[in-house]
């Protein structure tokens, strides 16, 4: 059996997208807020050529819809295993009292 057929405003459509607040559009200062990463790493990222942030411009203004950011970064998570980058231990000297 057919799944019914719903009318919004006079059109008929088989199936209703509703926007939510809990899917915003952000724009990038508050992204970056979001994200704990910089408006200016955000910027850089915007123009990557292998894997370029998803925006939207309008204007001069640029925006990013949270959900697109999560899927987006969600890319770069790294499980388990070693860092990709080596810790700085600070190295002592024989000369140095520190334990």
């Amino acid at each position: 059996m057919k799944e019914p057929v719903a009318q919004v405003r006079g059109v008929l459509a088989e199936r209703v997208v509703v926007s939510t607040p809990l899917d915003p559009f952000l724009p990038l200062r508050a992204l970056a807020s979001y994200s704990g990463l910089s408006v200016r790493k955000l910027r850089d990222c915007l123009d990557d050529a292998g894997h370029p942030l998803p925006c939207y411009r309008v204007g001069g203004k640029i925006v990013v819809r949270r959900s697109e950011f999560d899927g987006w970064i969600a890319a770069y998570r790294q499980r388990g295993g070693a860092p990709t980058w080596i810790p700085l231990l600070p190295t002592h000297s024989k000369a140095c009292n520190c334990p």
